[in-house]
């Protein structure tokens, strides 16, 4: 089982880095593109300039000869076919210099024929490695790659139709056949059918067809009930009576707000030339309130190692790292799972951690790196910290409504270290310049309980992976969920409803969003109403859709696969598919009801500012920890991206759970109701997320982790 899953990571790795490396060689092909159209620029610029004077001269000439009265007609045609003859010349001059100035297409071609070489170089190998699904892959295609596996000499018999019309006569006509120019060619339009979704692999995670992520058609008509009823799915099977309810909503959050704009209810909103001003006033501070940090230990430094030994003890989080090999039943010890939590976690070289650590054998580190760490389990160990969290009382103390739980995510960006080539390193100049890196995805609730986080490339769009923190676990329920503007798409405001989240992003430039009604707009015209809609909601095709939409729906509750591949498959799509059409075109809907109320209820505008400013002071926290080598990722593979994340989640995780636990302490000593109140007062006002009190740099010690802690609780 275990090599079936690195077969099939192994063959998402060997895709992205053909994306990757076609990329490359298309934006220096255009770079070079680009320098030569500047170079030849000027020399295109006389040359339309002389043949501009050339026939202006021309007709010029013609006229003045035609117009001259003492001229016979026999003459005229004489010094006409000599004008004529003179200007010919002057012409095939012109039109010998514009020979040499090639199109743009022509030069297109003849830059991505150069870098052809490097690429077979680098892609003939993975090319012919991989194994793609012929049933839902565009056949053209199918048929130039199995040509191109099964003949060491490509001629021009090769497959033509993957080709537009100006590519085959390039490739094929001018002036012979180009092979090098063919195989270029082949490589680009296997990446763009990969990205597009009309080339799919057989065996993969990322790069299947959409409807293999699904569940089976057949099996779906068979147990629809079953599996409706399985998913807590019955009371939106049916599309009309649905959607009642979200009509009558919608109606009146458009009356509701409206009647308040008008009658100038709202304090915070006002109509300008353009359009709207909607301002969010920030959240008053009290004049005694404190920081939690004069609660937590000042006299000393605590060990990471202590902290993390301790939450093991209370949360047995390390019984999560189990073998590779499910027969090897071989514990190894928590010492060395620690010390390869703290260099991932920390980002320190595995091999440093075994040459400044006491009470380790540096020789077993890597062994226990290779054989017991993987994505899942260092899942796992996180989500029983954050397991324990939740029976805490003084966890709910944060909460704005006890039985609500608002959570937020947001990306951090961080750079990739040069040396190491990773396929899911992007470049982004605002943050990395001429560098590459990488965005961390993190989830974070109410109390500040890190319950999901994942690696990602930086040009990914955020709002792709929202779903997968919701959906991960069932310790963390959100029941409002926030984002900034990344993390928002109508796609998303459709899918958090079908899955029953609240989705409330903070939107940039809100007056740019557009309103949709169920109704026609001239019925709120009618109504005297200023916030109006944009268009009538397309109902019917929603409705046409219904069953797919609620097969797409299971699937993600079912946790067959994850969110973020089913989503990443359906809008890869170069036209846009039904399914996504239509949960777009619903989620327009969802959309509409949340900025009808976020317009007029100030209140839940500066929640989500809050919750916001909660995930990013996580991320000030999460440089704090990963501090090693500049806090630059180290290791290549999405997998071990991950892995390390995930570890320094798990000291993040213990140390939001020691402060909890040191905080619930304090509680319990307090020497009366009044400093009890004091204590819950600062803990509600405050930010548990605190570490000055922790060392995390130094020598690591292993052989005193039983000392300190029982000092405190």
């Amino acid at each position: 089982m275990i090599t079936y899953y690195q077969y099939l990571i192994r063959n998402d790795n060997l895709v992205d880095r053909l994306i990757s490396t076609v990329q490359s060689a298309k934006n220096a092909s255009l770079r070079s593109q680009k320098d030569a159209t500047f170079k030849q620029a000027p020399s295109k610029n006389r040359t339309i300039q002389e043949l501009e004077d050339t026939s202006l001269s021309i007709i010029n000439g013609i006229n003045k000869i035609t117009s001259d009265t003492k001229t016979s007609a026999a003459n005229k045609l004489k010094s006409i076919d000599s004008h004529i003859k003179d200007a010919e010349l002057r012409l095939l001059d012109i039109l010998s210099v514009s020979r040499s100035i090639r199109s743009d297409d022509e030069t297109r071609h003849d830059f991505i024929e150069a870098r052809s070489k490097t690429l077979q170089g680098r892609l003939t190998g993975i090319l012919k490695e991989l194994e793609f699904d012929e049933e839902s892959s565009e056949k053209k295609l199918i048929s130039a790659i199995d040509y191109f596996k099964n003949n060491t000499t490509i001629t021009d018999k090769a497959p033509r139709e993957f080709l537009d019309v100006d590519e085959r006569t390039q490739v094929f006509e001018n002036p012979g056949f180009r092979v090098s120019l063919y195989k270029a060619l082949l490589f680009f339009a296997v990446s763009d059918g990969m990205k597009a979704g009309t080339l799919n692999l057989r065996y993969s995670f990322r790069y299947q067809s959409l409807e293999k992520y699904l569940i089976d058609k057949d099996e779906w008509r068979a147990d629809k009930k079953t599996i409706l009823k399985r998913h807590g799915m019955e009371d939106i099977k049916d599309f009309k009576y649905f959607l009642e309810p979200i009509k009558e909503r919608l109606d009146d959050s458009f009356k509701h707000t409206n009647e308040r704009v008008i009658r100038e209810l709202n304090t915070y909103f006002k109509f300008d030339a353009d359009s709207f001003i909607l301002k969010t006033p920030a959240l008053e501070r009290e004049e005694d309130e404190d920081d939690i940090s004069r609660y937590l230990p000042q006299d000393t430094y605590l060990s990471i190692i202590d902290i993390l030994d301790t939450i093991n003890k209370k949360t047995h989080f390390l019984d999560s790292f189990s073998h590779y090999n499910i027969k090897n039943k071989d514990r190894v010890s928590s010492n060395l799972l620690l010390a390869t939590i703290l260099g991932y976690g920390c980002n320190i070289n595995i091999a440093k951690i075994g040459k400044i650590s006491k009470g380790i054998n540096p020789n077993q580190l890597d062994n226990t790196r290779i054989w017991y760490f993987r994505e899942d389990n260092t899942m796992e160990a996180n989500d029983k910290i954050v397991a324990y969290m939740e029976e805490l009382e003084i966890v709910r103390l944060l909460r704005n409504q006890e039985d609500i739980n608002h959570t937020s995510s947001d990306g951090q960006k961080f750079n990739m270290r040069s040396s190491v080539d990773s396929s899911n390193a992007g470049y982004s100049f605002k943050y990395f310049g001429t560098a590459k890196g990488v965005s961390v995805y993190t989830f974070i609730d109410e109390s500040h309980r890190l319950f999901y986080s994942s690696v990602i490339n930086v040009s990914s769009r955020e709002s792709g992976y929202v779903i997968d923190g919701l959906m991960h676990n069932e310790v963390v329920k959100s029941d409002i969920h926030s984002t900034d503007t990344h993390g928002f798409t109508e796609l998303i405001f459709g899918l958090t409803n079908l899955l029953g989240f609240s989705f409330a992003p903070r939107i940039k430039n809100l007056k740019a969003q557009q309103l949709y009604s169920l109704k026609e707009r001239k019925e709120y015209l009618r109504l005297g109403h200023r916030l109006l809609p944009k268009r009538k909601i397309k109902v019917e095709l929603i409705e046409e859709n219904w069953e797919d939409i609620l097969r797409f729906i299971a699937t993600i509750k079912s946790r067959k696969t994850s969110a973020s591949q089913l989503l990443h498959r359906l809008t890869s799509y170069s036209r846009q598919h039904k399914l996504y059409t239509a949960l777009k075109e619903f989620g327009k809907i969802i959309k509409t009801d949340f900025l009808l109320t976020y317009i007029d209820d100030v209140g839940l505008r500066q929640r989500i500012e809050k919750q916001l400013n909660k995930v990013e002071s996580s991320h000030r926290f999460s440089k704090a920890v990963f501090f090693g080598s500049n806090a630059e990722f180290q290791v290549a593979t999405v997998e071990e991206q991950n892995i390390a994340n995930n570890c320094k989640r798990s000291i993040q995780n213990s140390v939001i759970l020691w402060n909890y636990l040191y905080m619930t302490q304090k509680l319990k000593d307090a020497a009366s109701m009044e400093e009890r109140d004091e204590i819950i007062k600062v803990i509600q006002q405050s930010s548990i997320v605190h570490w000055s009190h922790i060392n995390f740099y130094g020598e690591y010690d292993f052989t005193k982790t039983h000392r300190k802690n029982k000092v405190y609780f």
